[in-house]
């Protein structure tokens, strides 16, 4: 009789075992390409806040120069109408640096290069007069107002360039 023989034993085989999942460092190129858009677009961002909020800030410093006009020379009409003026002369110069000096029509036609109406523009050209004539009545709250309205659309940029490309096609 035969015997039945055990096989010897073979090796000790392990489990299957799989590779490690790839890192995620270093990053694959278009991760590079996404991380340096990004950067430039909050840099973008950063610089256009600062910028606008500069801006932003000496609209809010001129804007209060009227009312210090105003609150300095109230009842000197002669005195309230000269500081306005040189609000405005300062302010005119955005447009064309040559208005600075114009009087009478190219002083109007200088101020109406921003859009507001005429009872706005004729208060303003009221300042002209009423800075020389003693004892001359000026209604001292419309004129603030006018000044506000005609100095704030005066500061906004894209009234200077409007005002600069409808002067070219004139």
């Amino acid at each position: 009789m035969m015997t039945l023989q055990q096989a010897p034993e073979g090796p000790q085989l392990r489990d299957i075992h799989l590779p490690p999942s790839p890192s995620w460092w270093p990053l694959a190129p278009g991760w590079w390409g996404l991380v340096v858009l990004v950067a430039l677009i909050l840099l973008l961002g950063i610089w256009w806040w600062r910028r606008s909020s500069r801006r932003h800030k000496s609209h809010r410093q001129i804007l209060t120069q009227i009312d210090v006009v105003a609150i300095r020379h109230a009842g000197n009409a002669a005195a309230f109408a000269a500081g306005m003026h040189r609000l405005l002369r300062q302010t005119v110069r955005l447009y064309d640096a040559h208005s600075v000096h114009a009087r009478d029509a190219a002083w109007r036609a200088a101020l109406a290069q921003v859009a507001v109406d005429d009872t706005t523009l004729d208060r303003l050209m009221s300042l002209d007069a009423a800075m020389y004539r003693p004892g001359v009545t000026l209604d001292e709250a419309a004129v603030t107002a006018a000044m506000h309205r005609w100095l704030a659309r005066a500061l906004r940029k894209r009234d200077v360039d409007r005002a600069r490309r409808e002067l070219r096609h004139v």
